[in-house]
């Protein structure tokens, strides 16, 4: 896969050359490029921004840059991901439909925005999806472009060393769809007077698994009422 990802602050994505991420790119498995929306600016301080129209606060990013920039990155199979608080829910099935892409392109907008006619222009040309990772407001694409690229980049074949992580996750396809994923334990057994579910020193898989397909549901209803589980209820108690 390759993942163009375009900026006025390139080093604010530094942290795709770490952790799984930067390992990926690696090992091979994608291609990652930081591009400064600035270097398309054609006045002597590199201005990417004007008043908007009708008045009001804020600036908004002028179509020339980014006309400039895209023409140059877009290419036919891209997917343009306009990060936006105005733009559908990012989840995990968007995760996992854009991790069959072949060509990623983040267009990180700041200030109040880009310029509409920079969507309108593109939408027809391209895939393009104007999205947000939640409802509320950030200062710019940036941090919601690091959410999504490592969300994508995990799913891919040969990121994540064990694939049964990505199977047990929160709202993995299957049969953690609309489930939050439940707790988790490791050694020591006990700590500080807190004792490991016994049903997971019980070497019963068939039990253990009943167990956290339980807990998920349990949590599910508690921390995520919106989210009811598919076709689902709770298995019944399962002992601890």
């Amino acid at each position: 896969m390759r993942i163009d990802i375009v900026s006025i602050f390139p080093q604010y994505l530094a942290p795709v050359q770490l952790s799984l991420v930067g390992r990926a790119q690696s090992d091979g498995l994608i291609d990652i490029e930081i591009h400064d929306l600035r270097d398309a600016a054609t006045d002597r301080h590199r201005t990417v921004d004007d008043e908007p129209y009708g008045g009001g606060p804020g600036m908004v990013m002028t179509p020339e840059p980014w006309g400039v920039t895209l023409d140059r990155l877009l290419r036919p199979d891209s997917l343009l991901v306009v990060p936006t608080p105005s733009g559908r829910r990012f989840d995990q099935r968007t995760a996992t439909a854009w991790a069959d892409r072949r060509h990623l392109v983040f267009a990180c907008g700041r200030y109040e925005g880009i310029d509409t006619r920079v969507m309108e222009y593109y939408r027809p040309r391209v895939d393009l999806a104007e999205v947000c990772i939640g409802d509320y407001v950030l200062a710019g694409g940036e941090a919601a472009t690091l959410v999504m690229v490592e969300a994508v980049t995990r799913l891919l074949p040969g990121v994540v060393g064990n694939v049964q992580s990505i199977v047990d996750d929160s709202f993995a396809d299957g049969d953690m769809e609309s489930l939050l994923e439940g707790p988790v334990y490791t050694r020591p057994a006990n700590w500080r007077g807190m004792e490991v579910p016994s049903i997971l020193l019980s070497g019963d898989h068939g039990s253990i698994a009943r167990w956290r397909r339980d807990q998920a549901w349990q949590r599910t209803r508690q921390m995520r009422p919106d989210l009811p589980p598919r076709g689902g209820t709770s298995s019944g108690p399962v002992p601890d």
